[in-house]
C-alpha cells in the first residue's frame, strides 16, 4: 500500500502540475483538488491510497507546511507599501482577532449545551486564525489591490502565532492546571517574544552567511532551491525547542530575510513556493483521505451550523467593525472578512487539543474538521469569481 500511495501522490502532482495554470483560472483551488482526491481515493472512496499516520505525525507535516508558507509569504512582502498601510493589519490583529474569538464563544454557547465555556473558548480560538496557504489565490492575485493583499498576508502570518499562547492558556484551565493571570501573561510574552527573537537571530546570521557565500560564488545553483525551505524549518524548530511560537519565528524570519536580501528574494522564493505547494498537496490529501472520511458520520447539526457561522458572521462582522474609519469601501471590508479561510493552523491546534485528552475533545476536533472542510470548498469556489468581479468593478 505504501508504494501505491506514493505512486498516487506522484501521479496527482504530475497531473496537477500539467494543468495548474488552467486550474488557477477556474473557480477551484489546489486545496480543494487535493482534498477531493484524498476523499475519492482514500478509505471511504476507492481505497487506493492509505496513510498509516498518527495524529502527531500529521501535526508535524501540517506545521512544517505552514512554517514554509509563512516564511515565503513574509519574505515576499513589500514593506514600503505595508508601512503606508499598516493601520489595516493592526486593526485586524488588535481588534478583529479578539472580537472573532469573543463572537465565536457566543455562538458556541448558543449551540453546544454539552461543552463548558472553556471548551467553547478553545474551539473559538482554534478557528480564529486564517490560513496563508489556503488564501494564496487571493493574497497573490495582482487584481486584488496591493494594500488589501499585504494586509491579509500579514494577518494570516501573525494571527496563528498570537493564538498559540491563548489556546495553551485555555487548555491549562480546561485541564485544571493551576495558574494565574500572571503566568498566562508570561506564557503569551514568551511565545511571541522567543519566536520573534529566534526568527530574527537565525535569519540575521543565515543572511550574512549567505551574503558572504554568494559574493564568493560558493553556492551551487541547484542548492539555492533549498535555502528558503531550510531556513524556514530552522527558524520554526529553534523557536519550538526554545519554548516560543515557531509560526511567529517563521513569519518574522521571512520578514527579516526580505529586508536583508531584497535583490535575491525573488530567485530564492520561486523554488520555496514550489516546495510549499507540494507540502500543501500532501497535507490536504491526507486530510481528505484519513481525516474527513471517519469524521463525516459524526457531523451534527450543531457542528454544521457553528462551522457556517464561524466562516461568515463570526469572522466577517469583527473584520467589518474593525475596519470602520479606514479608506476601504464596504465591498472591500466584506471581501477581507470573507477571505479568512481556516486551514493548517486550525488543524495543528486540533491535534494539540486532541492530545490534551479533554472530556469533549472529539466534539471540538469534529467541529474543526467540519469548518475547515467547508472553508476549503466555499473559499475555493468563490476566490476567483469574487476577485474577477472586484477587478471588473475597479476597471469601471
Amino acid at each position: 500500500m505504501i508504494y501505491q500511495t506514493l505512486g498516487m501522490l506522484a501521479l496527482l502532482a504530475l497531473v496537477y502540475s500539467a494543468i495548474s495554470g488552467w486550474i488557477e483560472r477556474t473557480p477551484i483551488n489546489g486545496a480543494l483538488v487535493y482534498t477531493a482526491f484524498g476523499l475519492a481515493f482514500g478509505g471511504i472512496g476507492l481505497g487506493w491510497i492509505g496513510f498509516d499516520i498518527e495524529a502527531e505525525g500529521f501535526r508535524v507535516i501540517a506545521e512544517i507546511t505552514l512554517a514554509v508558507v509563512l516564511f515565503s509569504d513574509a519574505a515576499s512582502t513589500d514593506f514600503k507599501l505595508l508601512k503606508r498601510n499598516l493601520d489595516v493589519p493592526q486593526r485586524l490583529l488588535l481588534i478583529g482577532l479578539p472580537l472573532t474569538i469573543l463572537l465565536g464563544v457566543g455562538a458556541g454557547i448558543a449551540l453546544f449545551d454539552n461543552l463548558s465555556i472553556i471548551e467553547i473558548a478553545i474551539i473559538a480560538t482554534m478557528l480564529a486564525p486564517t490560513d496563508a496557504a489556503l488564501g494564496k489565490a487571493v493574497v497573490s492575485d495582482p487584481r486584488v489591490p496591493a494594500p488589501m493583499r499585504q494586509s491579509l498576508s500579514v494577518e494570516s502570518g501573525l494571527n496563528d502565532g498570537i493564538c498559540v499562547p491563548v489556546l495553551l492558556a485555555f487548555l491549562a484551565v480546561a485541564s485544571e492546571t493551576k495558574g494565574d493571570q500572571g503566568s498566562v501573561l508570561i506564557l503569551f510574552v514568551e511565545e511571541i517574544g522567543i519566536g520573534a527573537i529566534c526568527g530574527l537571530g537565525i535569519t540575521w546570521f543565515a543572511g550574512n552567511l549567505l551574503r558572504i557565500a554568494n559574493a564568493k560564488n560558493w553556492i551551487g545553483h541547484s542548492w539555492r532551491q533549498l535555502i528558503i525551505v531550510c531556513l524556514a524549518v530552522v527558524c520554526f524548530t529553534a523557536a519550538q525547542l526554545a519554548g516560543g511560537s515557531g509560526f511567529i519565528a517563521a513569519f518574522v524570519g521571512g520578514a527579516c530575510f526580505a529586508a536583508m536580501a531584497p535583490e535575491h528574494k525573488e530567485e530564492l522564493l520561486e523554488s520555496a513556493e514550489a516546495t510549499g505547494d507540494f507540502l500543501s498537496m500532501v497535507t490536504w490529501t491526507i486530510f481528505g483521505a484519513a481525516v474527513i472520511g471517519p469524521a463525516l458520520a459524526a457531523f451534527t447539526w450543531q457542528v454544521v451550523v457553528y462551522a457556517l457561522l464561524s466562516l461568515t458572521v463570526v469572522r466577517m462582522l469583527p473584520v467589518f467593525l474593525s475596519l470602520l474609519g479606514t479608506e476601504l469601501t464596504t465591498g472591500d471590508r466584506l471581501f477581507m472578512g470573507w477571505f479568512g479561510p481556516r486551514g493548517l493552523a486550525s488543524i495543528v491546534f486540533a491535534v494539540i487539543v486532541f492530545n490534551a485528552s479533554l472530556p469533549n475533545a472529539t466534539t471540538i476536533t469534529i467541529t474543526m474538521i467540519c469548518t475547515v472542510l467547508f472553508s476549503v470548498i466555499l473559499h475555493g469556489v468563490t476566490a476567483n469569481p469574487w476577485v474577477k468581479a472586484m477587478d471588473a468593478t475597479g476597471d469601471e
